[in-house]
């Protein structure tokens, strides 16, 4: 049972019933991609003291830590992901990746299948920023999408509560969610949200649901995934049929790996997250000086309530939780309306703004320098 940042992306195999022509820049990146494929690989850390600190703890196990994978390449500006519940990273931004590795290597944080420690997964993070600032040099940028960007905020403000300042280059937070009542509102009887629907057994039960309720979960993000099919011409100019077998496949994997266990520890995580608007204080704020960019789609309603407490705080006050921030409505004028965290089939919408923000940044690094 995952759930959060889901991609609509994603539709029926069965509705390819022919190869289309594809616009130049799918023919561009599939040939890039020929050359240069996708190879991540397995991280190891070579600073641990953080995460072993907190592996010295009664009652925490590494099976409750990320993996952590890695892309190699030339560049200033790594970039460290953190996706959603599901999929994996490197599913999340596959159509961003090219445009990432130019400038810098990429860090995947893929979350455990069976558990999940906040804890623990702060302290990799804190070792990973840690050996990027102080062996390389290099400051990174966080771009976290929904749950992932839910925990980027959570990481930062235990940071702040500890008067210390996170060594990073930048932040992309897309589709924010930083606590429970973003997807279930107070007081509602029943979830107006298709992820409220998927979550809330995993927070009534005094353990874990039971089986019918964790295959009822698993169908509405696969309900969610499938969607893309409403716009089948546009997919298929995206990707490639081969593409769209691999990313399902390995999506659908991730879906049914994670143990009943590991999706209750999840979504408990998520309970405990606090919402930035009870952290709205002189003592707190901001949470970082280092520039930001907050993106929203126009259509969030899946996942988010309509009051969500989380976007209320940052759409209105983002200033103050980032002095040096930048927060947009991500819409598409020309196609189907860009849903929760769609950097999938939406991602030529949201790679305006974050080619500017990296641009922001890397003449920023550039005047430092000077």
């Amino acid at each position: 049972m995952p759930a959060l940042s889901f991609t609509p992306a994603f539709s029926l195999l069965a509705a390819w019933s022919r190869v289309p022509a594809r616009p130049l820049r799918t023919w561009w990146r599939t040939t890039e991609h020929r050359f240069f494929p996708s190879r991540p690989a397995l991280f190891h850390p070579r600073v641990r003291s953080a995460q072993e600190a907190v592996l010295n703890q009664p009652d925490e196990a590494r099976h409750r830590g990320a993996t952590l994978w890695l892309e190699r390449r030339r560049g200033t500006t790594p970039t460290i992901i953190l996706g959603g519940f599901i999929p994996d990273g490197a599913e999340q931004v596959y159509l961003l990746r090219g445009f990432l590795l130019k400038h810098g290597s990429v860090y995947y944080v893929n979350y455990p299948t069976h558990g999940f420690s906040t804890e623990l997964i702060f302290a990799q993070l804190d070792d990973l920023v840690h050996e990027l600032t102080i062996d390389h040099g290099q400051l990174p940028v966080i771009l976290g999408v929904s749950f992932g960007a839910g925990l980027v905020l959570e990481w930062l403000k235990r940071a702040r509560r500890l008067s210390r300042t996170r060594a990073i280059r930048g932040l992309v937070l897309v589709s924010p969610v930083a606590c429970v009542e973003d997807l279930l509102a107070p007081g509602d009887a029943k979830p107006t949200t298709l992820l409220g629907r998927a979550i809330k057994p995993y927070l009534s039960a005094s353990g874990s649901p039971d089986s019918d309720a964790i295959e009822r979960s698993r169908a509405i993000f696969t309900k969610m995934f499938e969607s893309g099919a409403q716009n089948k011409e546009a997919l298929r100019g995206l990707l490639t049929r081969q593409e769209l077998q691999h990313l399902r496949n390995a999506v659908m994997a991730t879906l049914q790996s994670i143990s009943p266990a590991g999706a209750l520890e999840r979504v408990q995580a998520l309970r405990r997250l606090e919402s930035p608007s009870t952290y709205f204080s002189q003592t707190l704020l901001p949470l970082s000086e280092a520039p930001t960019l907050i993106l929203y789609a126009e259509k969030e309603g899946a996942v988010l309530t309509e009051h969500a407490p989380s976007r209320f705080a940052l759409e209105t006050a983002h200033t103050a939780y980032f002095p040096n921030s930048i927060c947009k409505t991500i819409s598409n004028k020309r196609g189907s309306p860009v849903q929760h965290a769609s950097l999938l089939f939406h991602c030529f919408n949201f790679l305006p703004p974050i080619s500017a923000h990296y641009r922001g940044l890397k003449k920023r690094n550039a005047l430092k320098a000077a």
